[in-house]
């Protein structure tokens, strides 16, 4: 793997990395009654979930990937992980760069989160920026929606993607336990592998892992053209799509009676290729040090404080040719600390809640020809409360949330650069309601409401320059307001033994809409003319639905499953009266899923229905309409009992027809038509052993 810094790159930075300081912080910490104790009973378990209240009831706003589950759909990224959860799309920027989609929102207004802390890196400015994580190093990754949100900022405003690891472990043990995860793909020749061991004495207990991935060009059903050096000028493979990447983490945890800290150090780094051009490569690197803890008072009025803070350094450089190109690197740190309450009685009631206070703080920088967005500096404090009232077979939750934003242009070194300097300040506030009856034994019934507000995010304020992933000259604008939601959303579920069904409708309706939207200009680069397109603000309105459900067809001596889902979002620009890119068009899923003693098998389909809703197009390639298709796939596993733990085998098919498809949701479907589409057929074969 080549290398994707240097000691020159280093220089160029704005700021520097002291990964040292949440030792010193935990060192500094243990003489005022952190230090070790023996532990006088077991600690309960403890849960990073999207509730704070970690109330089952309110599950409904909460999907989720774990276990063999995520093993078996874990792909190389974030967003194709997440693919085939009910309301969740992906950007698919190519095989190595995708973040997840919620309701047809994208970009900043999905949170993405590392155990429930910021990941501080550039995903959501272009893109063709990966997200830096991997599910090889991943236990589990929650999808939330509703006011539990709040806790995590404006950004959150379409959703929260948390991505969970056990780097800090939160409960004690005694022994040694791991994990192995071996596997190989024949559709992009991946070979990948990820350790994980943890040990525990005393009140100690420590964790490491680590993971490497590395993937050849993607197969796809027809021949592409490539004029990338060494390949055939028309291959059946997706030209600059190959992937390197590795990582890993060493984390420790103190535990006494009333509690636990513990703290992590973690490193990601990779090369992958870009796709839409044939000779670029992104080296990228993550480096994030997190320190953590609970404290359960035995008296008073509060059942237990947790609080977090983290410190990350990341940057990329893109290469062109081999040659170093544009640096792009974010620094910065957050902080949590939140209270929950014990319940106490109100009339027939009972009330439990969760109090927070949250600070982050981000450096940004993009130094080189292709940096359409100035350096910058972004400050968050904010106040939230999440409160449940609890009433018989009803509850009632409220959210609110206060922040005070600070997003400051400070230019460019490039003496050639011609960014707006200056400083925005806003002062967002989101409120949010929900309830959930448990209507007969079989259903319960919920709804949620929301106010929500986001500040803009520096690229959209002070952008201006050509931005090669959307193939446009964008522009920001300074003067934009606050992004304003109002939205609502209900839910029945269905369950009778092992029979269950859960449908959503949801409706969100903006009236300051940030956008990137094209003004009808043109803007000349090397001989090259671009579409002037800008951030502004639009009136818009996204709704749609979501269904998912399972019926036992047979149990007997093994089981027999029919499970399915489906989803479809429309959304509608209210200013023009067209249609929003990117949208995901209506889909529908389903498996047969059988189970027989140590034997799991399913075959299923995905079925993603033509998208023609697109907006007029901007420019000679900017379609972005897309046709029908059907994906098919099987898995079988096998899991065997060995001395001192457990083999799972797996063996997966994706796209076992070999479809040739595009994603609607892929800015590359209208920049860069027929460059990239989805993978073809792949034969995926693992094992997990767990000891």
């Amino acid at each position: 793997m080549l290398p994707i810094s240097s000691s020159k790159d280093a220089a160029r930075l704005p700021f520097s990395f002291h990964p040292s300081l949440p030792i010193l912080v935990f060192v500094a910490l243990s003489p005022f009654g952190f230090a070790p104790k023996a532990i006088a009973q077991a600690v309960s378990e403890v849960i990073i979930t999207g509730n704070p209240l970690a109330k089952s009831q309110n599950a409904n706003n909460v999907s989720s990937l774990s276990g063999i589950e995520l093993t078996q759909q874990g792909q190389s990224t974030l967003g194709e992980t997440l693919n085939n959860l009910p309301g969740v799309s992906s950007t698919y920027f190519g095989p190595n760069a995708s973040r997840p989609i919620v309701r047809g929102l994208d970009g900043d207004r999905i949170r993405v989160l590392s155990n429930s802390g910021a990941s501080l890196d550039v995903s959501s400015l272009s893109y063709d920026h990966a997200v830096p994580l991997d599910v090889l190093s991943t236990e589990r990754i929650e999808v939330l929606r509703g006011p539990a949100a709040l806790q995590y900022g404006g950004s959150a405003i379409g959703g929260v993607v948390n991505v969970i690891d056990n780097r800090i472990p939160r409960k004690p043990m005694e022994g040694v336990l791991g994990k192995v995860q071996l596997q190989g793909a024949s559709g992009n020749q991946e070979m990948s592998k990820g350790a994980l061991l943890e040990t525990g004495f005393g009140p100690w207990v420590l964790h490491v892992d680590a993971f490497d991935r590395h993937s050849k060009d993607v197969k796809v059903p027809q021949g592409l053209p490539c004029n990338k050096p060494g390949s055939p000028a028309l291959s059946k493979r997706i030209c600059n799509s190959a992937n390197d990447a590795h990582g890993g983490a060493f984390g420790g945890s103190l535990f006494f009676d009333q509690g636990y800290m513990g703290l992590s150090l973690q490193t990601y780094k990779s090369r992958y290729g870009t796709v839409a051009e044939d000779d670029v490569t992104i080296g990228m690197k993550s480096e994030r040090a997190a320190l953590e803890g609970e404290w359960r008072p035995r008296q008073g009025l509060i059942k237990n404080v947790e609080w977090q803070v983290s410190q990350t350094r990341y940057q990329h450089t893109e290469y062109e040719g081999g040659q170093a190109g544009t640096l792009f690197a974010n620094k910065g740190h957050d902080g949590r600390i939140q209270l929950k309450h014990k319940p106490w009685t109100s009339g027939a009631g009972t009330w439990e809640g969760v109090w927070g206070l949250q600070t982050e703080e981000g450096r940004f920088s993009a130094d080189g020809a292709e940096a359409f967005a100035p350096f910058s500096q972004t400050q968050t404090k904010a106040l939230f409360v999440i409160e449940e009232y609890s009433l018989g077979k009803a509850s009632f939750n409220v959210g609110v949330r206060r922040e005070q934003i600070s997003v400051q242009s400070l230019g460019n070194p490039n003496p050639s650069s011609n960014f707006e300097l200056g400083t925005r300040k806003f002062s967002p506030q989101s409120y949010a309601l929900s309830s959930s009856w448990q209507w007969l034994p079989q259903w319960r019934l919920s709804a949620n409401v929301s106010r929500t507000e986001r500040a803009p995010k520096d690229y959209e304020l002070f952008a201006k320059g050509l931005h090669i992933a959307t193939a446009a000259w964008e522009r920001g604008q300074s003067g934009l307001g606050l992004e304003k939601a109002k939205s609502m959303d209900l839910t029945a579920q269905w369950q009778q033994d092992a029979h269950q069904m859960k449908l959503t409708a949801f409706q969100s309706r903006f009236a300051n809409f940030i956008g990137l939207l094209g003004t009808g200009e043109e803007e000349e680069v090397d001989g090259e003319t671009f579409p002037v397109l800008m951030y502004s603000g639009v009136r818009a309105k996204f709704s749609g639905f979501e269904a998912s459900g399972q019926w036992r067809l047979r149990q007997s001596a093994g089981t027999l499953d029919l499970t399915w889902r489906a989803d479809s979002v429309r959304a509608e620009n209210l200013s023009t009266g067209e249609a929003l890119p990117r949208i995901a068009p209506l889909r529908f899923g389903s498996s047969l899923v059988h189970a027989s003693g140590p034997w799991n098998a399913h075959l299923g389909f995905d079925w993603h229905a033509a998208q023609n809703r697109v907006p007029e197009p901007i420019g000679d390639a900017n379609k972005g309409a897309t046709s029908a298709f059907t994906l098919w796939h099987a898995h079988v596993g096998y899991k065997q009992k060995v001395s001192g733990g457990v083999l799972n085998w797996f063996a997966r098919v994706d796209n076992l027809s070999n479809q040739w498809a595009y994603s609607s949701t892929s800015i590359l479907t209208s920049t860069a038509p027929g460059k990239a589409p989805l993978p073809g057929r792949s034969v995926k074969l693992g094992v997990l052993a767990a000891f």
